[in-house]
């Protein structure tokens, strides 16, 4: 099998390798260069290839498409505003436009923590390193709104100093080192996928205490990646029921639920391609020649948009033959998840009708389980958005396993309605948005007044203070659109 490489080594910052500490542990000891353009002089091609994700700008609103979304995630950020990933370009400005980080109105208000920026922005590594770890976990979002301006890019995978590939986020490697995986002397055939792992894997924020150099008593919430067990969804399912963890309490099943991330870095350790030793760069970066050149691109779309050039080089199928596999696999991982999100959409409202008849705690407590655990691999079989092809096998067991799951606890809750006179109680439509956010208690019209409210104030203010400090280039966000679900 052919392999493509960057050229490049690997050199891991000293801080990477410290164990998560006081207020002093940094992740790189050199400065960050977190303005992505201020590498384009030395890197023009992988600077060029790199801005045109910036042509990935348009909005599919997935609670539109499939509503029984704001079912399932009743209570949670995710019922509010849930888009398909657009360009690294745009990482930032959809995070910000997202109704999910709300509406603050200073550095300590608003819903999220500051863990929010962490797969959004080169000005978290840079953050880090000025100001340490614990202290970027630690606070509301809207602490750094005037500092975090520039999107994804050069600095979150490559070394400032050297240009070569590099981890950037401390939690990775302690991932690794929990995973027992290799997590030292790592090198640039490693990066290749471990650059995308920083995130593209499950996480949860920890709570962390830790003391800063004043004195002062805080309290963190650390991005963590919940791989002790393993990479599986069992494993982390696991790991989750012992801690006895929780992302919400559902709002309508009153179920503790977890929400999977994009672990598209651990369902892809369970397919063929990365059994078979291909790395996410092979097929999502290819190599460009240009003139002499010859370079890794960084536009980072699906390969499906350059088969000839990427898939071709490892497979001697037709082109159209190869698409239409591709495109089956998509239809079967549709078909499933569409069972699988009605099964969880009515047995999250059952639930609900169960409690309002009156059920004990007692009797609601298997099935909050059942339900808690069916969603969950429901939601890491589909989060990363690619498993259908990274793991096709995989996506397919953990959605019937899913459905599966759900219809028990939709069976025993038969027997619970009908004991407490409510067994004709059949789930309302929930089959467009305005309905489903209607029975999730989603005030919509509220969250967008609220949202550009903010938008035409404290985030004018962040980006005037970010130009000012030096920290923004405006020229570097020409061009660049302001799409959003709400937008009128």
């Amino acid at each position: 099998m052919k392999k493509r490489f960057i050229g490049v080594g690997f050199l891991a910052a000293v801080g990477l390798m410290m164990a998560l500490g006081g207020a002093g542990m940094s992740i790189a000891e050199d400065k960050v260069i977190s303005r992505s353009e201020q590498w384009a002089e030395k890197y023009p091609h992988q600077y060029k290839s790199w801005k045109k994700t910036s042509e990935n700008d348009e909005i599919s609103d997935m609670i539109k498409k499939k509503p029984q979304l704001a079912i399932l995630w009743a209570g949670y950020g995710f019922a509010k505003d849930y888009n398909a990933p657009r360009g690294h370009f745009y990482a930032l400005q959809s995070n910000i436009n997202s109704l999910r980080t709300g509406a603050p109105v200073g550095p300590a208000t608003g819903p999220m923590p500051t863990a929010c920026w962490s797969c959004k922005s080169t000005d978290v590594p840079r953050i880090v390193a000025e100001q340490s770890e614990l202290e970027y976990f630690t606070g509301k979002w809207a602490k750094y709104g005037n500092e975090m301006v520039n999107p994804i890019g050069c600095a979150n995978c490559h070394d400032s100093e050297t240009g070569d590939p590099a981890i950037s986020s401390a939690y990775l490697v302690r991932g690794l080192e929990a995973a027992g995986l290799k997590s030292t002397n790592i090198d640039g055939e490693d990066m290749r996928t471990l650059g995308c792992a920083q995130c593209h894997s499950e996480y949860y924020f920890k709570a962390t205490e830790w003391t800063d150099k004043d004195g002062n008593k805080k309290v963190a919430k650390v991005v963590t990646f919940p791989w002790d067990n393993g990479l599986s969804a069992e494993d982390m399912e696991t790991y989750y029921d012992d801690i006895g963890f929780k992302d919400w309490t559902h709002k309508i099943s009153k179920a503790p639920m977890l929400k999977a991330q994009h672990p598209g870095y651990e369902i892809f350790q369970s397919g063929i391609h990365a059994k078979s030793g291909v790395t996410c760069a092979d097929c999502h970066m290819p190599l460009i020649k240009e003139g002499d050149e010859t370079y890794s691109s960084h536009h980072l779309v699906s390969p499906l948009d350059d088969m000839e050039n990427i898939c071709l080089d490892c497979h001697d199928q037709d082109v159209e033959e190869l698409r239409a596999v591709v495109e089956r696999k998509f239809e079967r991982k549709e078909q499933l998840m569409e069972i699988a999100m009605n099964s969880l959409a009515k047995a999250h409202l059952e639930a609900g009708k169960a409690w309002e008849a009156g059920a004990s705690e007692a009797e609601m407590e298997e099935i909050l389980t059942d339900i808690r655990h069916a969603q969950w691999r429901w939601d890491y079989a589909i989060a990363s958005h690619g498993s259908y092809f990274h793991a096709p096998e995989e996506t397919l067991r953990l959605l019937a396993l899913a459905n599966e799951t759900a219809q028990e606890a939709r069976l025993k809750l038969v027997k619970v309605l009908a004991k407490h006179g409510a067994a004709d109680f059949v789930a309302p439509d929930f089959s467009t948005k305005e309905k489903a956010q209607a029975l999730a208690g989603v005030d919509l019209e509220k969250l967008v007044a609220e949202k550009l409210e903010f938008k035409a104030t404290l985030l004018e203010e962040w980006t005037a203070s970010a130009i000012e400090k030096g920290k923004l280039d405006p020229d570097a966000r020409k061009g660049m659109s302001n799409k959003t679900s709400y937008s009128k």
